[in-house]
């Protein structure tokens, strides 16, 4: 696997970890919202093929009863 993958998919798997961990009973809000943004800043570019490649980044998705 290429370093670039290796480092998206590892912080992506950290990020979802800490979502699990935010939704418990006891979750420190403030330690959430810090290592939250730091690993969401520290994301490299997303490997090849993660996003079509016709997508337009600014464009969003189509929620329900929306058209594009």
């Amino acid at each position: 696997m290429c370093p670039d993958c290796e480092d998206f998919l590892r912080t992506v798997f950290l990020l979802g970890q800490l979502a699990l961990y935010a939704d418990t009973s006891h979750a420190d809000e403030d330690f959430v919202v810090s290592v939250a943004s730091s690993l969401a800043v520290s994301l490299p570019e997303p490997p090849p093929g993660v996003f079509p490649p016709d997508g337009d980044p600014d464009d969003g998705l189509d929620y329900p009863g929306e058209s594009s």
